[in-house]
C-alpha cells in the first residue's frame, strides 16, 4: 500500500500526456491520477447540463470509462483535459436529450443582456461564515440560467477554462462562446457578483468522499474491460 501511495504521489507531478503514455503502456492504476485531477471539472460541467448530482456522477463514470476505452485515440491535437471534458459534455447532452430535458439553445430574451464586473475579493476570517451562504446564492443563480448559458458560465467563470477550450468542448465558435457568456452575465446581474464577495472557483465543490467513490466505481468497471487501444495507426 505504501508503495502504491508513493507511486501515485509521484505520478501526480506528471503531465496528463505522460500519465496517458504510462496507462497505455500497461500501468492502468495511474488512471486514478487523471480522475482525481479532473473530477471537479467533469462534475461541474455535467451538473451544469443535468442539474442533478446523481446523474452528474453517472456521466462522470461513463465519460471516464469511454475515455479509457479510446485512450489510444487521443492524438494530442488538443489538451487531454479538453478531450476528456468534451467526452463528458457529449455524455451529459446525450442523457439530457434522452430524458427530454434539453432546453432550446437560442430562446434568449435579447432584452436581458447586460454587463458585469466580477472581481473576486479575498475573504478574511470574519467573512468565512457568510461566504458559505453567499456561495449557495451564487450556485442557485448560476443554476437558474438556461442550459446553454449555464454550461458556458460553468466552464469559463467557475472552472476557468479558456474560450478556445470551451468552444472546442461545446462544438461552438469562440465568438458564440463570448456572446453566450456575455448574455449569461447579464442574467446573473452585476449586483449579485458584487455582493457575493467570493471567488467563483469555490462554488460547486466536489468533496473527497465523492471523489473516492467515483475513482472506485470507475476502476470496478474498467476491471471488466480490455486494455485501452494502443497508439498504432494514429
Amino acid at each position: 500500500m505504501a508503495d502504491e501511495v508513493l507511486t501515485l504521489a509521484r505520478a501526480s507531478a506528471l503531465s496528463d500526456e505522460e500519465v496517458v503514455e504510462r496507462v497505455l503502456a500497461g500501468d492502468t492504476a495511474l488512471y486514478e491520477v487523471v480522475m482525481r485531477r479532473y473530477n471537479t471539472r467533469l462534475y461541474r460541467v455535467a451538473r451544469a447540463i443535468l442539474k442533478n448530482d446523481g446523474e452528474a456522477e453517472d456521466v462522470m463514470q461513463d465519460a471516464y470509462v469511454r475515455a479509457f476505452q479510446y485512450l489510444g485515440q487521443f492524438a494530442g491535437r488538443s489538451k487531454f483535459s479538453t478531450w476528456l471534458t468534451r467526452i463528458a459534455v457529449h455524455e451529459a447532452l446525450a442523457r439530457a436529450h434522452k430524458a427530454k430535458r434539453f432546453e432550446e439553445w437560442d430562446d434568449m430574451n435579447e432584452n436581458m443582456q447586460g454587463e458585469i464586473g466580477a472581481v473576486p475579493v479575498k475573504l478574511n476570517p470574519e467573512s468565512e461564515t457568510a461566504s458559505v451562504e453567499m456561495n449557495k446564492i451564487l450556485e442557485q443563480a448560476i443554476e437558474s440560467l438556461p442550459e446553454q448559458y449555464r454550461t458556458v458560465v460553468m466552464m469559463r467563470d467557475v472552472e476557468e477554462m479558456t474560450t478556445a477550450e470551451t468552444a472546442e468542448c461545446l462544438s461552438l465558435t469562440e465568438d458564440n462562446v463570448k456572446i453566450r457568456l456575455h448574455r449569461a452575465h447579464g442574467m446573473l446581474r452585476k449586483e449579485l457578483y458584487q455582493s457575493a464577495r467570493i471567488s467563483e472557483a469555490n462554488a460547486f465543490p466536489f468533496h473527497a468522499p465523492r471523489c473516492d467513490r467515483i475513482v472506485t466505481n470507475v476502476f470496478a468497471r474498467l476491471a471488466t474491460l480490455e486494455t485501452p487501444q494502443s497508439r498504432e495507426g494514429i
